[in-house]
């Protein structure tokens, strides 16, 4: 009796296709976003790390200075673009149901509710995840990856794939720090043990700090 070879394993293939067709989708985002003149940033960071205070901090104090809009993924509700349309700027909802991360598809879907020649930047606030968000381009010009005091320095070592995919990482809730001992530095070691050399920012949105080196890389300046 011969015993039959094992199934030849789909998984990966399939993964390799939907990553292919979301690379080729988010080209053309991105196409569409640099023809436009527009910045498009994707604000990626686990549930309740501030992505949506920061937003309405920036929103609130940029407004006249540049034309911000925001698109807001989330598994469901509308309540964070309900949010973010009270600080006066459009905010789009894009309700995910059950998929835990914005793709290159939701966003192209999403582009015909704005006027991007109208907007000097397009922040892509990402579903609450560290995981599956890193491995999907949306056409962005840059990656912010929030991480707030408050859940601890070791996130870059837990969830070295999305630190390594950022452009600059944001430690948010700074006001908290003393309260929750947080160790800047071993944080600041473990993030550049994740991404060499990428840019930190440290922040608070209720305290004001930390907010113009923000703002710099909003306007895609060093930071």
């Amino acid at each position: 009796m011969t015993t039959a070879p094992p199934a030849t394993p789909r998984i990966v293939t399939v993964r390799q296709n939907i990553l292919k067709a979301n690379d080729h989708t988010a080209a053309g985002n991105r196409a569409a976003f640099r023809a436009a003149g527009v910045r498009a940033i994707n604000l990626v960071s686990s549930p309740g790390a501030g992505k949506t205070a920061l937003l309405e901090r920036t929103l609130r104090d940029l407004n006249g200075r540049l034309r911000l809009a925001v698109a807001v993924g989330d598994l469901a509700t509308e309540n964070d673009a309900a949010r973010l349309r009270g600080h006066g700027a459009q905010a789009e909802q894009i309700v995910t149901g059950t998929v835990c991360h914005l793709d290159a598809a939701m966003v192209r879907d999403v582009l015909p509710r704005f006027d991007l020649t109208a907007l000097d930047v397009l922040f892509l606030e990402n579903v609450g995840n560290l995981v599956c968000p890193s491995s999907y381009d949306l056409g962005e010009a840059a990656r912010a990856v929030l991480l707030s005091t408050t859940e601890g320095e070791d996130k870059p070592l837990k969830y070295p794939t999305m630190f390594n995919t950022a452009d600059v990482v944001v430690i948010t809730k700074m006001d908290l720090a003393d309260a929750v001992d947080f160790d800047r530095d071993l944080a600041r070691e473990n993030i550049d043990r994740a991404r060499p050399g990428v840019p930190v920012i440290e922040l608070s949105s209720k305290r004001s700090t930390g907010l113009e080196a923000w703002y710099a890389f909003v306007r895609g300046e060093s930071v």
